[in-house]
Order: structure tokens, then C-alpha cells, then sequence
């Protein structure tokens, strides 16, 4: 072999090996990853009553919800934090006990807009002890802007929070529930996920009457 087959074969043997050491760290990478998604998402105990329920309720994500999308496996949600109305600390943990709706929204996302006075007409309807649609405003710029806007379509029944940062879609997105807006998620006293929805949907119809009706045991 010549001095330059040589040093050819040094160089391809090291290209080799480099890619070789890649293709290991990126295998453990996807390894690692589909692990943690995998812990994540399934190995909650205290959520499969949530995953029992959401087969129940699967024959009524029709219609006016039929985007509406029912647990298929344990997820327990993150301890999403946000504010309420006075600047006070809320979590996801404060709602312990009581199903709710949580629905992401922001004042330049264009379906959330017409979403918001559907989402007031539930609560008025459905609002009480055992469940409360939890609208959560992400507009990071201007805080009053999403307050004058609810007021001025005349939202009365809603409570006000807010997440200046972002961060409740974030953490959402990271474990596959938020691919962009609004964001709604049906979710069991336990913090448990009922249910999801990408987009809007009409939740003062009759279809989502019923569909939340359901998960609270009533006909």
C-alpha cells in the first residue's frame, strides 16, 4: 500500500469510527427520550381511572366535539402555574378534586377570540363545586389588553388567569398536548388527563353538554 492509500485508509477508518460513536450517542439520545415520554405518559397509577372514564365518554366526542380526542393511556399534567385576576398564585394542584376544563388562549390567536364566549357560556351552564372551565390567557406583551378584550365581548362567568410567560404551553407541548391555538384539555380532579383538543370547538353546544355532563356522572 502507498504512503497516500495509507493515510487515505487512517482518515475513512476515523470517519467511521466518529460516526459510529454518533450514531451510539444519538441511539441512547432516542432511547432516553422515548423512556421519559414513556414514563410520563403511562406510569401514573393514579390516572388510570381517568383513561376508564375517557373510554366511557369516547361514543360522545361527537358532533359539535368531535375533535375531542379521550385519553388512551395515564398522563398525569404537569403543576401548571399561572395568576389569577389579583396577581395571586394559582396551580394546577389548586383545582384538586374538581374536574375542569383548561383551555390555553391568547388575544392574536384568531379562533381563540371566538372561543371565549362559548367556553363563558359552559361555565355558566356546568360552572359549580364539581367543575370549572379554567381559561388561561398567554399573551406575554400587554396584561390588560386580554382583560379589556373579555370585557368588551361581555365574558362574565369566567375567571381570570393569566401566564405572562408561556410557560403552561410549554410544559404542555413538551409532553404532546399543545401543537398550537387555543389548547383544551379535559382533566379529572387528580390532574389527570380526561381528554384533549387541538383547535376550537363549540363547548356551549349540546354535544359538550353532554360530553362534560358525562365526566361528572350525570346523564
Amino acid at each position: 500500500m502507498t504512503e497516500r492509500s495509507s493515510s487515505f485508509a487512517k482518515k475513512r477508518l476515523a470517519m467511521v469510527l466518529a460516526g459510529g460513536a454518533a450514531g451510539v450517542i444519538v441511539g441512547l439520545g432516542a432511547v432516553y427520550g422515548i423512556a421519559t415520554l414513556t414514563r410520563n405518559a403511562g406510569g401514573d397509577k393514579s390516572c388510570r381511572p381517568a383513561v376508564a372514564l375517557a373510554e366511557k365518554l369516547a361514543p360522545l366526542a361527537r358532533g359539535e366535539v368531535a375533535a375531542v380526542k379521550v385519553a388512551k393511556s395515564p398522563l398525569k399534567l404537569p403543576d401548571l402555574a399561572f395568576h389569577d385576576a389579583a396577581g395571586k398564585p394559582v396551580t394546577l394542584a389548586d383545582f384538586k378534586g374538581r374536574t375542569i376544563l383548561l383551555n390555553l388562549w391568547a388575544t392574536w390567536c384568531v379562533p381563540c377570540r371566538a372561543e371565549m364566549p362559548l367556553l363563558d357560556a359552559l361555565e355558566q351552564k356546568l360552572g359549580g363545586p364539581d367543575f370549572q372551565v379554567v381559561a388561561v390567557n398567554i399573551d406575554t406583551r400587554d396584561p390588560e389588553k386580554p382583560k379589556a378584550f373579555l370585557k368588551e365581548i361581555g365574558v362574565k362567568k369566567l375567571a381570570y388567569y393569566a401566564d405572562g410567560n408561556a410557560k403552561s404551553f410549554q410544559e404542555l407541548k413538551a409532553i404532546g398536548r399543545a401543537f398550537g391555538m387555543p389548547t383544551t384539555l379535559l382533566v379529572d380532579g387528580q390532574g389527570c388527563e380526561i381528554g384533549s383538543i387541538a383547535g376550537p370547538a363549540e363547548w356551549a353546544s349540546e354535544d359538550a353538554v353532554k360530553l362534560i355532563n358525562a365526566a361528572l356522572g350525570k346523564s
